[in-house]
């Protein structure tokens, strides 16, 4: 098993845009008053839900894409798979905040999710394919 260092540069990339998340929620809370929940802010919800889905799908997506670069698979599956979810990551949120029904949310938020459903299911393919 070798060292996953693709792997480990993403990480550190997806782990600022986490940070930058969590700044974009903590400012949202500090200009609207709200310490606890949302208190019905429309605008804080879809900026804690945008972090909040950040750090449901990155770290599965993350350990799976690791795995398999440790376990040796090719270098480009592995660059690939950590482009299109870090690309993903960062539309996310965009259209999170996109006008409801506009080609922007469509795009953003459909497509990086869409994305990011994507690479953890080949992943996670290719993982399987190896064991067997």
């Amino acid at each position: 098993m070798i060292f996953p260092a693709t792997t480990a540069v993403y990480a550190a990339l997806l782990a600022l845009a986490y940070l930058g998340l969590a700044g974009w929620v903590i400012a949202g809370r500090v200009a609207s008053g709200v310490l606890h929940g949302d208190a019905g802010n429309g605008t804080l919800l879809r900026r804690i839900r945008a972090h909040a889905n950040f750090s449901e799908y990155v770290p599965l997506a993350l350990l799976l894409i690791g795995l398999l670069e440790a376990g040796g698979a090719r270098h480009a599956l592995v660059q690939g798979l950590l482009i299109v979810l870090l690309v993903a990551r960062l539309l996310h949120p965009v259209g999170m905040l996109a006008p409801k029904n506009s080609p922007r949310q469509f795009a953003c938020r459909g497509g990086g999710i869409l994305a990011t459903l994507a690479v953890i299911g080949v992943a996670a393919l290719a993982l399987l394919v190896r064991a067997a």
